[in-house]
């Protein structure tokens, strides 16, 4: 059980910090507690992760659109204002974006 204190978050003071895709880059503004992360992420237009992620995730699609690829061959798109959800190896997936696109995503213990 995570003991966070109610608090606010000027996403604008939080450090950048730039993951290179296999095509793109990734922008991450991340805060962690122990068990949980949250992260404010912007993909170039172009981007293409340079993995297939097993992670569980919440992600809600703040801006532009996401293509998840599931590995055996599913595509979603995720436009501004949808949320998608998935548990710990439960569908590898990877990202990627023709325009770009602003993501909140949401992860933890709390997924495994």
């Amino acid at each position: 059980m995570l003991n966070i204190p109610f608090q606010t978050i000027d996403w604008t003071s939080v450090a950048e910090t730039k993951h290179p895709g296999k095509t793109g880059e990734a922008i991450w503004r991340t805060l962690e507690w122990p068990g949980l992360r949250l992260r404010l992420v912007c993909y170039s237009p172009g981007y293409l992760a340079d993995h297939w992620c097993r992670i569980g995730h919440i992600v809600y699609c703040i801006s532009g659109e996401l293509i998840t690829e599931i590995e055996h061959g599913e595509i979603f798109r995720l436009k501004k204002g949808m949320t998608y959800v998935v548990s710990d190896n439960q569908s590898v997936h990877r990202s990627r974006t023709e325009k770009g696109v602003s993501l909140f995503i949401l992860d933890g213990k709390f997924l495994r």
